[in-house]
């Protein structure tokens, strides 16, 4: 089973590289039109690279503006890769790319502040239990409990 999980297990890698450098993932759009372009014009005839460029170009951006389509089997399969390529890869590479940017919290407190602020916590929670114990004041036992400065769910006594 594992064997036959490693190749996605690879593709899921290469995707992630992809998403998390836009050199790289531009780098691999422009070498896609190039080998898109390429193929385009050695299995139509009489279109030059620069014609099956631009034809890639307009493809893979799904523009299509009809000045260059394919009239060859080979070229339609190509089309239809190239196509396929960037609306299901490509292009939601780059919409990843822009949105982890975006959802990035720059307000969120780091391990260190976190820890501070339980320490912080703590000290006050004595200082509580110090206070109410000198004018008689019972605490509930929920907010004495150790480890209730901790998230929920998490273990007490680090």
């Amino acid at each position: 089973m594992r064997l036959l999980l490693s190749p996605f297990r690879a593709m899921y890698r290469g995707l992630v590289f992809l998403a998390n450098s836009p050199g790289t993932l531009i780098l691999a759009y422009v070498m896609l039109l190039a080998v898109g372009g390429l193929a385009y014009s050695l299995v139509e005839e009489g279109k030059t690279f620069g014609d099956s460029l631009w034809w890639a170009v307009v493809t893979a951006t799904t523009v299509g503006y009809g000045d260059e389509y394919p009239k060859t089997l080979g070229g339609r399969v190509i089309a239809g890769l190239l196509i396929s390529v960037m609306v299901l890869a490509v292009i939601p590479l780059i919409t990843a790319h822009f949105a982890s940017r975006l959802i990035v919290d720059t307000d969120a407190f780091r391990h260190e502040e976190q820890e501070e602020l339980k320490s912080n916590l703590r000290r006050v929670r004595v200082l509580l239990e110090e206070l109410a114990a000198r004018e008689g004041v019972h605490v509930p036992e929920t907010v004495t409990s150790p480890g209730s400065a901790d998230p929920p769910g998490a273990r007490s006594g680090r």
